[in-house]
């Protein structure tokens, strides 16, 4: 029974202090903190790789449509392969344990799932076009951001706020209006033929898009770049290769080849080679989760080119959507995440939720401290604070193995 009375004070003071810290938040806001370099920047390369995506799309949309070709298998191996060659080599001429003979010893296994994983998000992305319609895929590919903040609390222990599940919610809407858009412009363009199937590699494709980018922003803020993509581009170009001979064979030999075909494949490898190149340097200054908001303007600047190129029918539901996307994007990165990296101390660590007085003391003078610390840097002086006013928070009280 003292055991949870004083657990129960201690969630009232955590309550009060909580509160206390949102008051001061609000009270410190300021819009030259809120749009930063660093936030206009993120989204900047948010949308510098939604433009890459847009580039993959034009070049097979023409690939398919001009002259009949559809090997996304063989596509993607031009990709892993341009990865492979350039990033692999720095693997091979670093020493100690980013050598690459050191990571096959104590991980290969784990950047064979990873490279499986990717190529197959690719590949049923794809596929998913021969049952479905463009509206589902649309749609359902929005299925990656739930999935990405799920594994990014389970996995890399990422906690998110209320903003940025409002964040989310606005860009769907914005997909939403988007689909709208199409619907009316009569672009609901796709096969019918197995909508189930189709829209079920979508969702498969979706997780594991998700898969990879949550492995991916550990890899990039934990190891290295290079070392994420020389090994997804190494153990890629293997498993695309296996999978391309399989699948491909008939449709590969029936190409006919000439100038436009071949521009048109090194253009979709160039840019999904920069694609693959930059996101990762993306994920670092922010997230996964934020670089996919940001990459579902991919659509929307497919759909602009296409009013060129394809013509399309504009509507201003596209401008709607655009300005939804980017509102919820910069709301996502306005707001910095937190992690359980640190946590507090445990239940019976030298009583601290056996002492409530102590507990509060504890809170308090914490809050005190931080404040204290920014007023005397702002002013440039130095920061002494005496260290026995906080002295009785570490009380030590034996845990209690009452009920």
């Amino acid at each position: 029974m003292a055991t949870y009375q004083t657990q129960q004070v201690f969630r009232d003071v955590d309550a009060d202090n909580r509160s206390n810290t949102f008051m001061k938040t609000m009270n410190k806001f300021n819009l030259n903190q809120l749009f930063t370099w660093q936030l206009a920047k993120t989204l900047a390369m948010g949308q510098g790789l939604a433009a890459l995506i847009c580039g993959t799309a034009i070049t097979s949309q023409y690939l398919a449509t001009d002259f009949h070709v559809n090997t996304p298998m063989l596509q993607s191996f031009l990709n892993y392969m341009l990865l492979c060659v350039t990033y692999t080599p720095i693997l091979v001429c670093r020493k100690g344990d980013a050598n690459i003979l050191q990571i096959l010893k104590s991980k290969w296994w784990k950047y064979v799932l990873l490279a499986l994983v990717d190529v197959e998000a690719n590949y049923t992305v794809v596929k998913a076009y021969q049952y479905t319609t463009l509206t589902s895929v649309q749609l359902l590919d929005c299925f990656v951001v739930p999935v990405l903040m799920v594994l990014s609390w389970w996995i890399l222990k990422t906690r998110f706020r209320p903003v940025h599940y409002a964040a989310v919610c606005i860009c769907v809407l914005g997909v939403g209006a988007m689909v709208g858009a199409d619907l009316l412009a009569g672009r609901d363009q796709g096969s019918t033929t197995n909508i189930l199937l189709g829209d079920g590699l979508v969702l498969l494709s979706a997780s594991l898009y998700a898969v990879s980018n949550v492995c991916q922003e550990y890899t990039v803020k934990n190891l290295s770049r290079e070392e994420f993509l020389g090994m997804v581009g190494l153990f890629g170009t293997v498993i695309s290769t296996i999978q391309m001979v399989i699948l491909e064979c008939n449709e590969i030999g029936a190409i006919q080849w000439n100038w436009q075909v071949g521009l048109l494949f090194c253009g979709f490898a160039l840019c999904l080679y920069t694609l693959y190149s930059c996101m990762p340097i993306v994920i670092k200054l922010s997230s996964a989760t934020s670089v996919n908001l940001s990459l579902l303007t991919a659509d929307l600047f497919a759909l602009f080119f296409g009013i060129v190129l394809f013509h399309y029918t504009f509507s201003g539901l596209y401008l709607v959507s655009l300005i939804a996307i980017i509102i919820g994007s910069i709301m996502f990165n306005a707001v910095p995440t937190r992690t359980d990296s640190a946590e507090p101390p445990s239940v019976c660590e030298e009583g601290f939720y056996e002492n409530p007085v102590a507990t509060q003391n504890y809170f308090t003078t914490q809050e005190d401290k931080q404040d204290a610390s920014e007023e005397t840097s702002a002013s440039g002086k130095t920061f002494e604070y005496n260290e026995q006013t906080y002295q009785n928070y570490n009380v030590a009280v034996p845990c209690s193995t009452k009920l």
